[in-house]
Parts: structure tokens; C-alpha cells; sequence
């Protein structure tokens, strides 16, 4: 049967379906016409460094809420911004950029904890044990500060050397000793369990000697149970991403950690196609939890003259902007998102006015590391001693945050001076690396 429409009718049916067709563009659009909307399709987030001092700029600030997902400070939260003076910590910059963050839903990336550079001049002048009390309280003091509120931490930054050797950087905190990264992610996994701990360095793009000697450290880690969570890519190119790339980034997840591009920015006439290859490579990895581009529009790079981010100066969308953005819509990978890694522990009695210790063992054959949770009972500590007890044959080879007397059978571990004060009911950890079993491993605290 044919029916027919008046012009009146007919032209309001049009104007319906015309309206109900633009609704839904910009609807469906609208959810995929923002970076941060964009890369969240596939799970992972879109993020830029951010500078308090540029919070009172509305084009920056209308470019930040609109269009991404994830915040990183650039320098509020380094240690020289955080403790100018031993033991006094300021976190007004940090808590402005963690505020604005929060207020319009985007989370943030801590930067960074400890790093050769940007050292407060107190700290410059430290060295050996000194240092190493200075640097790991700085950890356990920031990462308390803004527990429960960062997504992930860049908890060492740069300490890898460029050239061929693939060894550390020497620097005054890698002269306090070869574990003291082990011993800052140690730190920072006890003032804040739930935050995702980063290793964050540049030169690392490629399969490289650099690269190399970073995922043989974070590939011991993950044997021996130190707690690393994911590991940071800076990716400050020219023109071009490195031929294996991806393949870079996918034998780093193969470990079990996630990957993040932190600080991406890409000079020259081949920006546009170097940064869409950049976000294809992490779209292809599913550990690959997201990109961070540092810093908004050109003039706000540390890259004077190079003009190596998303936005021109005046805050225009640049072709690099749209060829990330039609990248991101094309889709991947779903990511596979790493939780912060925890060990289950022995549970112990709730103290009463003293304080409890619990064990936590990660064991291979031939050797272990052993975690110990110090917790205050209903008073708070000013100081304790924990004493293990290890079975037949396992012996201490080394341990941190605390000191001991005695390498096997009972061995007494007492506190250092940052590490002595708990609140009540709060805890402190510490840990050793053994040989032997560990089967068996018991431990006692005793307020003091």
C-alpha cells in the first residue's frame, strides 16, 4: 500500500530524522573528538605535564580540562620543590596541580621522587649513610603526604648512564650504594601500597645498551619480589620514533610490568606522522596503560624553538594533534592493566601497647627476599627492634631500612633514625635478601 505524506508532514518527519541523525554525531563524536575521550575507548589514558604557575592562564586551563585524562606535574612534586630544608616539607604547588586534577575528574602521576637532579643544596652536600636516610625519608614522607591520591609514581628517575656500557649513572645516590633503587621502591611501596611504581628514564626508546641494562634490573626485580609496578618511557624524539619501538615496549610488558610514554614531545617536519606511530605502538601493546605528552602548547615546552607538542601558542590544534587523535580512534589493543604488586603476609596478633611484626617471602631455589611489616599496637612507637629467626642453613646476605646484629639463626634488626616513629596502629617495613630456604621464617617485635 502507498501512503502518502503532506508537504507539512513531510518536511517535520525531515526536520525529525535530520535533528535525531545530528543528535547522534554529536553524540557519538563528541565522545571521541577529545584525546582523553579518545584514548579511554581502548582503556588507556591521554595526559600532560602541568605547571602551577600556569593554572591562571585560561587557554591553558581550557585545553587541560577539555582534553586530558591524566596530570604529571612537571616540578612541584620533586624533591627540591617538596623538602627545601631537611625534614620541612611545602606541598602547596603539588596539592594546587593534585586539586585542579581531582576537581575535574583526571588523576595524576607523581614526579618525581628521587632523582640525581633537582636535589634540594642540603642534600647536595650529603653523602654515603647520610644520604641514604635523607633520600629513602624524603620517599616514605612525599608518598604518605599523597597516599590514596596518585595514580602511579615516578619513583627514581635517570639513573641509567647513556652510552654503550648499560650500567648506572654515577651520582651521589648511586654512590650510597647498588641497592638503593631496590630500597626507594621498598619505601614507596610501604607509604603508599596502593599507588603503581614507576622506573622513569629518556634514551630508552629502542632495544638499546640503555634500555637493555634497565630491563635487566627491573627483570631481577620482579624475580626477587622487589615491588615495581611499571616503567616510563620519556620518548623526547626528533622526526621519528626508533624502528623497534614497539617491540621495546612489548619485551618490558613481557615482564609483567606496565608501560606509560611520560613525557612525549617530537620536533621536526615529520611531527605529524612520528607521533601518530608513536600512539599505534602503544595501542599494540596491551600493558601500554597510556601517553603523556609534556606539556600543552609550544611555548610551554622546555624545548625552546622546537615546537614539539600537540598545540601551537596560541593554543590551535596542530596536524600532530589530529594524526594522534585519528590514531587513537582507529583502536587496539584493550589494555591489560598491572595492580600494585603485594605479597601475602603472615598474620600476626593485634598489639596492644607495643607493636606486631609479619612476614612476607618472595623464594626462588637457592635464595629469598623477606619483607617485614613493623606495626604499632594502640600507642605509638619511638623506636623497635624486630628479631627473625631463620630456619637451618638460610643466612642474611644484605637488608635495608633497618640494621642487624647477626647473619643467620636469630639475627636482631633495629630501626634507623626514619624509620623508628609509628603512629599507633600504622606501620614501617623493612627487608633482607637471603640464601637458603625460606620455609619456616618466623619474627618478634619489641617496642623500645
Amino acid at each position: 500500500m502507498r501512503l502518502t505524506l503532506s508537504r507539512a508532514a513531510l518536511a517535520s518527519t525531515m526536520l525529525a530524522a535530520t535533528l535525531g541523525a545530528s543528535l547522534l554525531l554529536a553524540t557519538s563524536a563528541g565522545a571521541a573528538t577529545t584525546l582523553g575521550a579518545s584514548a579511554a575507548q581502548t582503556g588507556r589514558y591521554f595526559g600532560t605535564a602541568v605547571s602551577a604557575g600556569k593554572l591562571g592562564d585560561s587557554t591553558y586551563v581550557s585545553i587541560l580540562d577539555r582534553e586530558f585524562t591524566m596530570v604529571t606535574p612537571e616540578n612541584e612534586m620533586k624533591w627540591d620543590a617538596t623538602e627545601p630544608n631537611r625534614n620541612q616539607f611545602t606541598y602547596t604547588g603539588g596539592d594546587r596541580i593534585l586539586n585542579q586534577a581531582v576537581s575535574t575528574g583526571k588523576r595524576v602521576r607523581g614526579h618525581a621522587l628521587l632523582w640525581h637532579q633537582q636535589q634540594p643544596g642540603w642534600a647536595q652536600s650529603l653523602s654515603g649513610s647520610d644520604l641514604r636516610q635523607a633520600a629513602i625519608n624524603h620517599v616514605t614522607q612525599v608518598a604518605t603526604h599523597y597516599k590514596g591520591k596518585i595514580y602511579a609514581w615516578d619513583v627514581v628517575n635517570e639513573a641509567f648512564a647513556d652510552g654503550g656500557s648499560g650500567g648506572r649513572r654515577d651520582s651521589n645516590l648511586q654512590r650510597t650504594g647498588n641497592d638503593w633503587i631496590e630500597a626507594a621502591f621498598r619505601a614507596a611501596r610501604a607509604a603508599d601500597p596502593g599507588a603503581k611504581l614507576c622506573y622513569n628514564d629518556y634514551n630508552t626508546d629502542g632495544v638499546n645498551a640503555k634500555s637493555t641494562g634497565i630491563y635487566n634490573m627491573v627483570r631481577d626485580f620482579k624475580a626477587r619480589g622487589v615491588p615495581i609496578d611499571c616503567v616510563g618511557f620519556q620518548s623526547h624524539l626528533s622526526n621519528s620514533a626508533p624502528s623497534d619501538y614497539q617491540a621495546n615496549l612489548q619485551r618490558f610488558a613481557d615482564l609483567g610490568v606496565e608501560v606509560q610514554i611520560t613525557e612525549l614531545d617530537i620536533s621536526g617536519s615529520n611531527q605529524a606522522n612520528a607521533y601518530a606511530a608513536v600512539t599505534r605502538a602503544c595501542l599494540a601493546v596491551a600493558r601500554c596503560a597510556g601517553i603523556t605528552v609534556w606539556g600543552i602548547r609550544d611555548t610551554d615546552s622546555w624545548r625552546t624553538g622546537e615546537n614539539p607538542l600537540l598545540f601551537d601558542g596560541n593554543g590551535n590544534k596542530k596536524a600532530a594533534y589530529t594524526s594522534v587523535l585519528d590514531a587513537l580512534n582507529a583502536g587496539g589493543t584493550t589494555t591489560t592493566p598491572t595492580t600494585p604488586t603485594t605479597t601475602p603476609t603472615t598474620p600476626t596478633t593485634p598489639a596492644g601497647n607495643g607493636c606486631t611484626s609479619s612476614v612476607s617471602l618472595n623464594s626462588w631455589n637457592g635464595g629469598f627476599v623477606a619483607t617485614i611489616r613493623v606495626t604499632a599496637g594502640s600507642s605509638a612507637l619511638s623506636g623497635w627492634t624486630v628479631t627473625t629467626t631463620l630456619p637451618s642453613g638460610a643466612a642474611v646476605t644484605n637488608g635495608w631500612n633497618a640494621t642487624n646484629t647477626g647473619t643467620s639463626g636469630s639475627v636482631a634488626w633495629s630501626n634507623v633514625s626514619y624509620n623508628g616513629s609509628v603512629a599507633a596502629g600504622q606501620y614501617t617495613e623493612f627487608g633482607f635478601q637471603g640464601t637458603g630456604g625460606a620455609d619456616g621464617i618466623t619474627s618478634t617485635c619489641a617496642a623500645r
